[in-house]
């Protein structure tokens, strides 16, 4: 061969140089199989990349040794092509053409089915034939692990099955052995029954379900049709559902059950019948209801919901919990919704069967409902199983009244503890008087695509679900909420992620209880130790002052210490005068104080000036004290009310005035959050750097506009070196 021309050229040329290489040193056997022989790998691994850009599909090269000139052993190369990515005009020669087009044999392995496996010297490097959304499993002889030199996929014929169709392994299993016809292993005797056993159960079960839709279609379930039918329900709906009908007849399912060769036994197991406490014969345990089947992850359906039409009872009953069903664990909808998911189409949660019908007609096949009950932990770990993506996050969806708002809340409880990277839920709520159902015949999906749009992500739900309706009127009530939010962040097992969560808690309960802005009068920010009208402690350029700066690092000492100072000075202000309390108590509560002898006073001081009998009798600094002496606090508190504490704020001082103590302790409070939240930012900052997310940068963001907000009217360049 002269030269390999570029695969740059035009699809026309590679398709011409390419029959012309078949028809050179190609070979089509009498069963159709094309192949093509060089004693150079190089050229067929162009044939195989220009094969790939033109469509056609090839399976890799194969190596034989083989005998040559001079009876000289040579290695010969092979390549083969995929007959059913190929056309015959690409045949030059007519012998080659008739063969394949005569040729019956299915050659076109872009699903590999195992049939056997035996010892072999083969190697083969596989490469995909085709891949239409897929990757197509390819067997490497001898190994049993497929792996595509082409596109990269790999792994063994059970990871694809669960990959294709999102199952999980004993599950994969199962179905490549069905597939197959071989039974699943069974190491015990024991396992051998129960595997019997619940094969038996599943069959009753599905001639259950079989006898409930043709119930529907008859006269004893024309009250049960009608009532589908109003409920927009069509023919196709009705049998892609498996709706039924369970007639008032208590004895019709029994006889037609044990004509069928059921034991009674198994129905009153599977809970299809109910034996009474007297002995007498066991009765259907559905009576009267519309009958929606409950399938487990693979489509088998296990267990049933009915609805009654008349009479007395339940609106809605299940199934009791059988060998086969646990109404805690299961999802209707699951199988359906594991596809969904599969496919990428997002994972809803619903209350209802007929909300969940509305919305896999609507195009939303992702949606599930408990069944009967809240959501369990079970369900919500079933719900992340679902979704193989990275982002777990299935929307779940609650009616708009009270009722569906306390759902809600139970799942929020239910979920919190459980959260994880990447794993959590969002939360969407009906229009008032509306149900997913209702909302989709009345308005169309679009209706519903709106609302999945608005969902709110788990943190607001927590926040919402910790404050609306309760008063916050008091420093007590904000502070209840306050203790509720960090007791349910509490419960969260990763302490990543509570981590967050508490930040993010904190930082609502800041903004919505923060105090208003102060008005300065006009006299500008007040500095730590000076009176109104003295001059600056620090030195000031032009300013005389009473006190000279010392050099830069040898000041009162680092961040840490100088947070320290402040904690003790709002502390000393208010041990002195308790008057304030009711002004600054509950910003003090909600400053997080980073000593902990001063975390311990502020706690003391707090329990005892909120105490009503102290605020009605109208405690003072002397009472105050006495009080917190007997509670074991009289050395920290003689330690605070010092001078080591007033030569840096005099407004701290007994002898200072109300309204001095007042304009000295707020700025004060302002510079210590100020330090609190360049502490928070810091920290996201180092979390960025670890893990560069669309949410780290995004906590970065929200705490450097926080920092500036609390910067802003600030002079204490202590506090604003950092930022």
């Amino acid at each position: 061969m002269k030269e390999l021309p570029s695969l740059d050229s035009s699809d026309a040329y590679l398709l011409g140089f390419l029959a012309g290489y078949l028809a050179a040193d190609g070979h089509v056997a009498k069963d159709g199989t094309v192949m093509l022989h060089s004693a150079n790998r190089a050229h067929l691994e162009w044939v195989r990349t220009a094969a790939l850009r033109l469509g056609i599909g090839t399976y890799g090269i194969t190596m034989a040794t083989r005998q040559g000139l001079a009876s000289e052993m040579r290695d010969i190369f092979r390549i083969h092509f995929v007959p059913s990515t190929l056309h015959p005009d690409l045949f030059l020669g007519e012998t080659a053409r008739q063969r394949f087009e005569a040729a019956d044999k299915s050659f076109g392995r872009l699903r590999w089915v195992v049939a056997t496996v035996e010892e072999t010297e083969r190697e083969e490097e596989v490469f995909c034939a085709s891949v239409p959304g897929e990757h197509a499993f390819a067997l490497e002889d001898h190994i049993l692990t497929g792996n595509c030199f082409g596109c990269g996929a790999h792994g063994d014929v059970i990871g694809f099955v669960m990959r294709h169709d999102n199952l999980a392994f004993p599950e994969a299993v199962e179905h490549l052995a069905g597939e197959a016809g071989l039974p699943v292993p069974r190491p015990t005797e024991e396992d051998r029954h129960h595997y019997e056993r619940r094969k038996t159960l599943h069959d009753l079960v599905e001639q259950a379900a079989r006898w409930f839709e043709q119930q529907l279609q008859t006269g004893a379930g024309r009250a049960g049709l009608e009532y589908l039918r109003r409920r927009g329900l069509d023919g196709e709906a009705l049998a892609r559902f498996r709706l039924g009908f369970a007639p008032g007849d208590s004895g019709a399912l029994r006889q037609h059950l044990l004509r069928l060769k059921f034991d009674e036994e198994d129905m009153v197991t599977a809970g299809l019948l109910k034996r009474p406490d007297d002995g007498r014969t066991a009765y259907s345990f559905f009576r009267n209801r519309v009958m929606f089947p409950v399938t487990d992850r693979r489509g088998q359906v296990v267990a049933f919901g009915g609805r009654i039409l008349e009479g007395d009872g339940p609106k809605y009953v299940n199934t009791p919990d059988t060998p086969l069903f646990h109404k805690g664990t299961l999802l209707y909808g699951l199988s359906r919704a594991r596809q969904a998911a599969a496919d990428g189409k997002p994972v809803i949660v619903a209350e209802g069967y007929m909300d969940v019908i509305a919305l896999v007609r609507a195009g939303f096949e992702g949606a599930v409902a408990p069944l009967g009950t809240a959501l369990t932990e079970t369900q919500v770990q079933e719900l992340w199983k679902l979704i193989p993506a990275s982002e777990k996050i299935p929307c779940l969806c609650f009616d708009g009244d009270n009722a569906g708002r306390r759902a809600a809340w139970r799942a929020v409880e239910r979920i919190l503890p459980h959260l994880a990277p990447g794993q959590s839920a969002r939360v969407v709520f009906m229009p008032e008087g509306e149900d997913p159902d209702s909302l989709i015949r009345a308005h169309g999906p679009k209706a519903m695509t709106g609302l999945l749009e608005q969902a709110i992500p788990l943190s607001d739900a927590l926040w919402r679900m910790e404050t609306e309706g309760r008063p916050t009127d008091t420093p007590e009530a904000k502070a209840a909420v306050k203790a509720a939010l960090e007791a349910r962040v509490a419960t969260i097992a990763d302490r990543d992620v509570q981590g967050f969560y508490r930040t993010e808690m904190r930082r609502r309960v800041d903004e919505a209880f923060a105090p208003p802005a102060r008005d300065r009068g006009g006299r500008g920010p007040w500095v730590p130790g000076r009176r109104p009208g003295e001059p600056p402690r620090r030195h000031v350029p032009g300013t005389p002052g009473r006190l000279t700066a010392k050099p830069v690092g040898q000041g009162r000492g680092s961040a840490a210490r100088l947070g320290t100072v402040r904690e003790r000075i709002l502390l000393a202000t208010l041990i002195n005068h308790p008057e304030l309390f009711g002004e600054v108590g509950e910003s003090l509560g909600l400053l997080p104080l980073g000593d902990p002898e001063m975390e311990k006073l502020r706690w003391a001081v707090q329990e005892c000036l909120s105490d009503d009998r102290n605020r009605d009798s109208g405690l003072d600094a002397a009472a105050l004290c006495r009080h917190l002496s007997s509670a074991g606090q009289e050395e920290l508190v003689s330690a605070l009310l010092s001078e080591s504490t007033y030569v840096h704020a005099a407004f701290a001082r007994p002898d200072a005035s109300t309204d001095e103590a007042r304009k000295g302790w707020w700025p004060t409070w302002q510079h210590l959050l100020h330090r609190r939240m360049l502490d928070d930012l810091r920290e996201a900052k180092a979390a960025l750097t670890r893990d560069n997310s669309e949410a780290n940068l995004a906590r970065v963001v929200a705490l450097q506009q926080e920092v500036i907000k609390s910067a802003m009217g600030m002079t204490d360049g202590d506090d604003s070196d950092d930022f």
